[in-house]
């Protein structure tokens, strides 16, 4: 899990800085509104969206946004139409990159993400050929300097956690989808501090990956977080990045 950890850890330090508020802002709204477009407006009735409006709340989104692209995924106001689509690939070191997309030009985003694959020791492989290495979870990330183990553990379990692993300086606990929200209000009520909450693809298995290596898959990571048509990126790759990140 720590190869997670540490492309977590970087991917959210940099979703804080203020200089990338914008881009952070437009992927939250894209989310928002397809999951209002596929599964209603209403967050009770929808897991998808009440995800995805917790996650604009932890970024500080104003209500407003939030409501608009509720809005235009139900259709009460005119938004684009966004293709979801994952493209899987390989990085540095033969590790797996998974890619979710959402994009109102599809051959626009292929094209993209393609060169972006080519252009950092990558290549985009076909459907299918990196998915299943990877299973849906919610995923809280909890700072091991705020929480013992024992505690962290009894709040998490009896709340639904499926298991609280110990990863460098954090503990990682890991739910079902379905059972990510409960789980977070557990920690919440029991004034548990967490760094982040998420739906998340955890590798299955590690590849570990030398310094080099590592330095190259998350300069690939971040040039495809940056892509306006990615939504999300995951990796099984092991990083290895002593004094560089």
């Amino acid at each position: 899990m720590s190869g997670h950890n540490k492309w977590s850890s970087i991917k959210h330090k940099k979703m804080a800085a203020d200089a990338r508020r914008g881009k952070v802002f437009t992927k939250l709204i894209k989310e928002i509104t397809v999951a209002a477009r596929m599964g209603g407006g209403d967050p009770e009735a929808n897991p998808r969206l009440r995800q995805a409006i917790q996650a604009a709340k932890d970024e500080n989104m104003p209500k407003d946004n939030i409501e608009r692209a509720i809005k235009k995924g139900t259709g009460e106001l005119e938004g684009v139409n966004y293709e979801e689509t994952v493209y899987e690939g390989y990085g540095p070191g033969g590790a797996a990159v998974l890619v979710e997309s959402l994009t109102d030009n599809k051959n626009r985003a292929v094209s993209e993400i393609r060169h972006i694959f080519s252009r950092h020791n990558g290549n985009l492989g076909e459907n299918g050929c990196v998915a299943w290495m990877f299973d849906k979870k919610g995923y809280i990330e909890v700072a091991k300097d705020s929480v013992d183990e024992d505690s962290l553990m009894e709040v998490a379990i009896e709340a639904g956690a499926e298991d609280v692993r110990e990863s460098d300086d954090t503990f990682e606990v890991i739910t079902s989808v379905e059972d990510l929200s409960a789980v977070r209000q557990a920690l919440e009520d029991a004034s548990i501090k967490y760094a982040f909450a998420e739906i998340t693809m955890l590798p299955q298995n590690m590849v570990d990956l030398g310094q080099k290596e590592s330095e190259q898959m998350v300069k690939l990571l971040d040039a495809l977080d940056d892509c306006d048509d990615v939504q999300k990126v995951y990796t099984n790759a092991n990083l290895s990045l002593t004094g560089v990140f």
